[in-house]
């Protein structure tokens, strides 16, 4: 394997006024960067310690006007897009140089925790002023980015998907009913739906893409381990499943003749997951919303409706997973006397991290002094879709009890400021590189 000299613990960067320094002597500022984490913190708290701060609303709003005030702080070139991405951009030395992304998300799940993209958030903006104090001259164009509705309040990863250019078309279009709530909600910050497209980038302009995470898991936690370093992230496939069967007095009909779409639906789940766990140790099968109809506690339900979703970190293992789901499906239909519809309806591929950006949040590690393991994400993340048209790397620090997309969620302060700095070692050897 060629070794980029880049890479090692001892290559050295010029600034703008004091020569050459020693990058392993940049740390952040941990103090400047909690009472940045605690301001974000206080932007729609929660009597329980958590967040409300959903996609567009007026709380994500307010958070985003925070950032807004902090970057033109540190003397940045505020910037945004047709997606209502959010950023700040600390530019190169050259005008034709490209860029590279660094950053996270300011939205949250309802009733979701302070930590989960804020800490990338952050982090981003802590580097980002420690560049800018030592007058680092990069030959990147450094852009912190704020991606809109990354946990999918309206469309998930929305922000990320458009500036790929991987929106699907049903997703922009206006005229569709179902996109009335979101066309309102995007109006707030004066786009609509048909300017989305142009968030597009295009690829040769960029550089890469950087994310400092939570891990949502107990992986790092069980392991003693400080960073984890991002391999791949998981594919995932979302689908809708209708077992249509027929309504009937819930007292009088025999129970041996019942078309029970619910008891179908509900023989469906168990075996999904039995199936999943017996065959696909590192699959995922999830059924997180049913809806029955007519919904009478005296009424054999006619009809349920099932959202659930696949994931795997292999695409071909995926494929195979959903298919066995799907006969599954028609099985139980079949048994009860039942119809069956199975679309699909959200498929976001298996994405891969960019071994370069792998081996720079190592060297980072090892020039920290901080324990380490590689692991992919099973949860997803701005960089699955920014994977397909540019290098990618996210590094993980723990999350206590493994707790996420709860108030409960809880980062202690030292592994925060562990990840920041990593976060900083990183960037200077992905744009040196």
């Amino acid at each position: 394997m060629t070794v980029n000299a880049n890479y090692l613990p001892g290559f050295r960067v010029k600034t703008a006024s004091r020569g050459d320094i020693d990058p392993k002597m940049l740390r952040v500022n941990a103090e400047r960067l909690r009472e940045d984490f605690e301001a974000l913190a206080e932007i729609d708290a929660t009597a329980e310690g958590g967040i409300d701060r959903v996609a567009l609303s007026g709380g994500d709003l307010d958070a985003r006007l925070w950032l807004a005030e902090r970057i033109e702080d540190i003397g940045l070139t505020l910037c945004d897009d047709d997606a209502a991405n959010l950023g700040g951009i600390y530019p190169a030395e050259t005008q034709d140089a490209r860029t590279l992304l660094v950053g996270s998300h300011l939205d949250s799940v309802p009733d979701g925790g302070r930590y989960d993209g804020a800490v990338g958030i952050v982090a981003a903006l802590e580097c980002m002023r420690i560049l800018v104090e030592n007058k680092i001259q990069l030959p990147v164009n450094l852009e912190l980015i704020d991606f809109t509705d990354d946990e999918g309040t309206w469309h998930s990863l929305f922000g990320a998907r458009a500036l790929a250019g991987i929106l699907p078309p049903d997703v922009t279009n206006e005229a569709r009913t179902e996109n009335a709530p979101f066309c309102a909600a995007l109006g707030r910050v004066g786009l609509s739906l048909r300017d989305v497209p142009r968030a597009r980038r295009i690829p040769n302009t960029l550089a890469g893409y950087v994310e400092l995470h939570i891990e949502h898991g107990t992986r790092l936690e069980n392991a003693g381990a400080s960073i984890g370093v991002v391999t791949g992230i998981v594919g995932r496939t979302t689908y809708e499943v209708i077992f249509h069967g027929q309504a009937g007095h819930s007292g009088t009909t025999d129970m041996y003749k019942r078309r029970d779409a619910l008891r179908g639906a509900a023989q469906f789940i168990v075996r999904a997951h039995e199936m999943v766990r017996a065959r696909y140790g590192d699959g995922i099968f999830n059924c997180g919303d049913i809806q029955v109809e007519p919904g009478k506690y005296n009424i054999i339900p006619s009809k349920a409706c099932l959202i659930v979703e696949c994931r795997h970190i292999s695409e071909t293992l995926m494929s195979e997973m959903e298919i066995a789901m799907i006969q599954i499906a028609r099985e139980c239909a079949a048994s009860h006397g039942l119809t069956v519809e199975i679309e699909p309806k959200i498929h976001m591929p298996a994405a891969a991290m960019a071994a370069d950006f792998i081996e720079a949040i190592e060297a980072s590690c090892d020039a920290l002094g901080l324990s380490y393991t590689q692991l992919a994400s099973y949860a997803g993340h701005a960089a699955q879709a920014l994977s397909q048209i540019m290098p990618c790397g996210m590094i993980f620090i723990p999350s206590v009890g493994g707790v996420g997309h709860s108030p409960l969620e809880f980062t202690p302060w030292e592994d925060i400021v562990k990840g920041a700095n990593t976060l900083l070692q990183t960037i200077l050897r992905v744009a040196f590189a």
